[in-house]
């Protein structure tokens, strides 16, 4: 006997339509699975003998066939255990259901019958609405991340005896009911609010408008001044998450493995901050499955890289192509998988080997030569694509210990980053742009126009500092949003000259 099961195979954040093809035949027991199976697929032999037996369940000996179709592509992962299951059942007559084809079903099995959560089930449910499936089955454990997605019904199964007994028309499953997405104030930790950061007014400053307009930042500063405070306080003044833009969060996190099975859904912007030790496959993203790096993961959110110098050169050098272009192409063996990766870069260093170069109450004891050979390690074109530099100094002990001064909460700052962001989605209407430093080069032109004093302050800045074409376009961009901040229509001499003083570091330390 010949059945014939709807199902779905990942590749990336996209979910693609199979078919699992069972045939039933007289002669010597055997199992066979066909169709470029890996090797979790090929072991589902022996978990779905056991989940059949343990379900109270016949399973045939005789000559099994299972087709993963279309045979040319590449299936990975237990999801399949589910359709290849059911597609058994059904040949045996077990199941019998008319409508059988029409459903889709997903899920891995334990040896006991039970389902057990699979990644990745937020994007293949995305993609089995695009693609006109109606119903779909999927284990319990995805039941939250699968609440969210509204057009389609879904079926969260316990075990293998519960779906047949649903299917059969005994024991109803009830589908999952959908969940509006309400758009939420992230919850601001106590130690992530810039209220309990002392003093650093101008770093503070710096991370508002790194934070209004998506711009990326640098600090520099002595250790203990407050450099990995501060980064960490960033995502509590970003802009609240829209729900396309949690969806898109959360469907790389699901397929990474890393979704919280409780919430389903990513409420609040990434925070990801890799070791320096790290390797080029963990940021960048990769393995045998080709699954999403850390700037994949930080999408939508934080990147945030301590300590720059110690990371290994040739591993940042692969933050050049998808910081300007938003998305990371993985090529492996057997695929190659494109993630979206727009994230916000925050990056922090010592001026120096001994961190005291230019600090105002500590001494430097390195040599020139040792200077700058400690800050050769970064490249001039990655340096160029970081639109903010500042300079955190440590604070004195009365700034530390002061009990009347009110240090400015982030709810407060995060009010004018919404309001200036809320002016960049109004100018970008209709484009792909969603921020001022995403805009292209003919944007530029269209919405950074300056005066006749501004663009000859800009030409003495090009000039002393040695700017290349990209930190000329950066600084307008910047100089953009701190127009914004002050919900100014266009860039006046004031923004353009704070938005050249971000860049001052170029000249102190890198000519």
């Amino acid at each position: 006997m010949l059945s014939k099961i709807k199902t779905l195979g990942l590749l990336g954040i996209k979910g693609f339509s199979l078919v699992v093809e069972a045939d039933v035949n007289n002669g010597l027991p055997k199992f066979d699975i066909v169709g470029l199976p890996d090797t979790a697929i090929k072991e589902s032999k022996e978990r779905i003998r056991s989940a059949i037996k343990n379900s109270c369940l016949k399973f045939p000996m005789l000559k099994l066939t299972i087709n993963l179709a279309p045979a040319d592509l590449k299936k990975e992962g237990p999801i399949y255990d589910l359709p290849i299951a059911v597609a058994l059942l059904v040949c045996t007559g077990e199941i019998k259901n008319e409508k059988i084809g029409e459903y889709t079903f997903i899920g891995e099995l334990s040896l006991d019958g039970t389902t057990r959560k699979v990644n990745g089930v937020l994007p293949l449910l995305i993609s089995a609405r695009s693609l006109g499936h109606k119903t779909v089955f999927i284990p319990e454990g995805n039941a939250n991340e699968a609440s969210f997605i509204d057009g389609i019904t879904v079926y969260p199964v316990k075990s293998l005896m519960e779906l047949v007994a649903h299917l059969n028309g005994s024991e109803l499953i009830e589908p999952i009911k959908h969940r509006e997405f309400e758009t939420i104030q992230n919850e601001i930790a106590n130690s992530n609010d810039f209220c309990y950061v002392k003093g650093q007014k101008a770093a503070k400053r710096a991370m508002e408008v790194a934070a209004a307009g998506g711009h990326n930042i640098m600090m520099i500063g002595p250790p203990g001044a407050g450099k990995t405070m501060l980064a960490r306080c960033i995502p509590s003044i970003l802009p609240t998450m829209t729900f396309d833009e949690a969806l898109e969060v959360t469907k790389i996190h699901s397929v990474a493995g890393i979704l919280d099975a409780k919430e389903g859904i990513v409420w609040q912007r990434p925070f990801r901050s890799p070791h320096h030790t790290t390797t080029a496959v963990a940021l960048t993203g990769g393995g045998v499955r080709a699954k999403p790096g850390e700037i994949s993961l930080a999408h939508n959110g934080v990147l945030f890289l301590d300590e720059l110098p110690e990371y290994n050169r040739k591993t940042l050098e692969t933050l050049r192509q998808p910081l300007e272009d938003g998305v990371i192409t993985v090529s492996r063996l057997h695929s190659s998988v494109d993630y979206p990766a727009q994230f916000m870069l925050v990056t922090s260093m010592n001026p120096c080997p001994c961190g005291n170069y230019g600090s105002k109450t500590r001494e430097c004891r390195c040599t020139a030569s040792q200077i700058h050979k400690y800050l050769d390690k970064l490249s001039g074109p990655l340096m160029d694509r970081i639109d903010l530099h500042v300079e955190v100094d440590g604070v004195s002990y009365d700034e530390l210990t002061a009990k009347t001064a009110t240090e400015e909460p982030s709810l407060a700052i995060r009010e004018r980053v919404n309001k200036a962001r809320a002016r960049q989605i109004e100018r970008f209407k209709g484009t792909k742009t969603k921020c001022n430093a995403k805009m292209t080069t003919n944007q530029v032109m269209q919405f950074c126009k300056l005066d006749t004093e501004s663009e000859n302050l800009l030409k003495e800045a090009f000039t002393a500092f040695n700017l290349s074409a990209r930190a000329h376009n950066r600084i307008l961009k910047v100089a953009r949003t701190i127009a914004d901040l002050d919900g100014e229509q266009d860039i006046k001499f004031e923004h353009l000259a704070e938005a050249i003083g971000y860049r001052t570091l170029d000249k102190k330390y890198w000519i």
